[in-house]
C-alpha cells in the first residue's frame, strides 16, 4: 500500500468543520437576524431598510468568504421569514450573500483600512445591484400589466438609495468594528484562517 492510499492520507485529505466553527457561524447567523429585524424601515417597494450590513461587513471581513456568505445570505432570510418579509427571503439570500462572500474574498486579511474599504464597496455594489434587478422581476410577477415593466423599474430604483444608505452604515459601522475587535482581541483573526476551524 503506497502511502496516498493508507487510511492516514486518506484521513488528511478529507477536511471537516469544527464544531467550535459551526457554533461560530451559527451565533453570527442569530446576530445577523437580530440586527437585521432590530431596526426595520418600511420602504416603496414594500422592503425594510435595516443594519444587516454592520454584521455582514464584520463576518465577511474576519472570518473570510464562505462565512459571509452563510451569515449574510441565511441571517438576513431568515429575518424576512420572521418579520412578515416571507416574499424577499430568496432576494436577500442571493444578494446579501453574495455580498458577504465578495466582502470576506477581497477582504480576508487585510489590516489597512483602504483594503477593507475597497472589499466593503464591492460586496455592497453586488448587493445593490442584485436587489435591484431582483426587484424589477420580482415586482413585474407580481403586477403582470402592461405597464408594469417600466412601473417596476421606477420602484426598483427608489430602493437604490435605500441600499446604498444601508450598505454605507455597515462600512461606516462594520469596519472600525472588526478594527476595535482585533485590537482587543488580535487572536480573533486566527479564528478565520481555515487551518484553525478544520480536522484532519
Amino acid at each position: 500500500m503506497t502511502d496516498s492510499d493508507s487510511p492516514k492520507s486518506t484521513r488528511s485529505s478529507a477536511r471537516q468543520v469544527s464544531p467550535a466553527m459551526i457554533a461560530l457561524v451559527a451565533v453570527l447567523i442569530a446576530t445577523t437576524t437580530v440586527v437585521t429585524r432590530a431596526i426595520q424601515i418600511p420602504t416603496l417597494a414594500k422592503g425594510y431598510a435595516n443594519l444587516s450590513d454592520v454584521a455582514i461587513t464584520f463576518s465577511g471581513l474576519v472570518f473570510g468568504p464562505w462565512v459571509g456568505m452563510v451569515v449574510g445570505g441565511v441571517g438576513t432570510a431568515l429575518a424576512d421569514v420572521t418579520s412578515g418579509y416571507v416574499l424577499f427571503f430568496p432576494l436577500s439570500l442571493i444578494a446579501h450573500g453574495l455580498e458577504g462572500f465578495l466582502i470576506g474574498w477581497l477582504g480576508r486579511g487585510r489590516r489597512t483600512v483602504g483594503g477593507m474599504t475597497l472589499a466593503w464597496l464591492i460586496g455592497s455594489l453586488a448587493m445593490i445591484a442584485v436587489y435591484l434587478v431582483g426587484e424589477v422581476l420580482f415586482y413585474r410577477v407580481l403586477n403582470p400589466g402592461a405597464d408594469s415593466f417600466s412601473a417596476a423599474w421606477v420602484i426598483a430604483l427608489t430602493e437604490v438609495p435605500v441600499n446604498a444608505f444601508q450598505a454605507l452604515i455597515g462600512g461606516l459601522v462594520g469596519i472600525p468594528l472588526v478594527l476595535a475587535v482585533r485590537k482587543a482581541y488580535p487572536p480573533i483573526d486566527r479564528i478565520g484562517q481555515r487551518s484553525q476551524w478544520t480536522e484532519e
